[in-house]
């Protein structure tokens, strides 16, 4: 196992996520039996790492990872939660929740606890000190109960360069969603760029982006054994990784052993891309992004002429999102900052857009299959 230097400690570059464990069937429905063996597996080969949140598995993954950990020194592991600011009903119940989660989880301290999401639709309220969350999350950190407080961010950089403006000088860490498709396409780069600027070490969430990236087509699959023979479509998102600066923890979401023993055997070792290498497999990403991406440049011609004042390169970059990943919550919940007046689905299909758009793109068949998927 690769270990990383993060302050003190020796962190193993592979983390386990506990959002996607073996079920019996419904989300909810861990499969416990299955879950011990993949923790005893990854405790015995270096894995030291485990992460999980209130709201994974419908609520029971704390409580079951808790259980499965609780076979182990408590000083053997490191354990990650968070504080469940996705939901937005749970803002004033920072002190309720994070004694729940220790609970939950059957520990004193959590050596990671993380602000999740912060995204467009919390943002405000994360940052509102009504609430009183960062405030009583420093103090339990104050008070040894975290070890390490950070954030997890799907928004956007803007998103993430407030909150971070505001409380990036007690931050310690950052998860990002970050692979070689999303370097571009959700402008990962530009956030890695951001928190190097803040001294913070990268998290990596959605290494595979949910599994699209764990299989390609043939087509591409053919460049990347010509140049790696030996390794196979998943390691290449991780041996991308190894290759960016920054990166200390990559979390992986495994539902089975086979998917635990790969990862872990792909971690024994750092291959970092040769340059040839990297401009092969963001060249496919490029190629991938074209067949389901609206050519948006972000012009603004429209803007201009939209009687109904919508920022269209903005729902554009979100539509190309929610096509591209079949739906999601990414997209939903961004809108869900944007006023009724201003979503998709207040375009009048009058046209005057397009009649200026440099890239001749649909906008007003876009805005109403957008708004469909919405609803759908």
């Amino acid at each position: 196992m690769i270990y990383k230097e993060f302050q003190d400690l020796k962190l193993s570059a592979l983390g386990m996520g506990a959002m996607r464990l073996p079920t019996g069937g419904s989300d909810a429905d861990i499969d416990e039996a299955a879950t011990e063996e993949m923790v005893a597996y990854a405790m015995q080969n270096g894995v030291n790492y485990y992460d999980t949140a209130w709201g994974y598995h419908d609520g029971h993954s704390e409580t079951v990872m808790g259980r499965a950990l609780s076979k182990y020194a408590r000083d053997s592991f490191y354990l990650a939660t968070k504080f469940p600011g996705y939901d937005l009903s749970n803002m004033d119940k920072v002190e309720e929740i994070f004694e729940k989660q220790l609970e939950k989880c059957g520990v004193d301290y959590f050596d990671f606890y993380l602000f999740h999401n912060v995204c467009e639709m919390n943002i405000d309220a994360y940052l509102d000190p009504k609430y009183g969350i960062y405030d009583y999350l420093v103090k339990q950190k104050e008070n040894g109960r975290i070890k390490h407080l950070g954030f997890s961010a799907h928004g956007s950089y803007d998103v993430m360069k407030r909150f971070l403006d505001a409380y990036g000088e007690k931050m310690e860490f950052c998860q990002i969603q970050l692979n070689w498709l999303d370097w571009s396409f959700q402008d990962a780069k530009a956030k890695v760029e951001l928190l190097k600027e803040y001294h913070l070490p990268v998290w990596v969430m959605e290494p595979l982006r949910g599994g699209k990236l764990a299989e390609l087509p043939e087509e591409y699959t053919g460049k990347l054994n010509g140049l790696r023979p030996d390794e196979d479509v998943p390691a290449w998102a991780f041996r991308f990784l190894q290759s960016v600066e920054g990166v200390t923890v990559v979390l992986s979401g495994m539902s089975n052993m086979e998917q635990l023993q790969k990862n872990i055997r792909t971690f024994e070792t750092e291959k970092k891309l040769s340059q040839e290498e990297m401009d092969t497999l963001l060249g496919i990403a490029s190629e991938m992004l074209k067949q389901k991406r609206l050519p948006c440049t972000a012009c603004r011609y429209c803007t201009s002429h939209c009687p109904k004042g919508l920022n269209i390169p903005s729902l554009i970059e979100l539509y190309n999102e929610h096509n591209f990943t079949g739906g999601g919550f990414i997209a939903p919940m961004a809108l869900m900052a944007v006023p009724e007046e201003q979503q998709p689905s207040a375009c009048i299909g009058c046209r005057s857009c397009e009649a200026v758009c440099p890239q001749q793109i649909k906008i007003s068949e876009a805005m109403a299959d957008f708004t469909s998927k919405l609803r759908g």
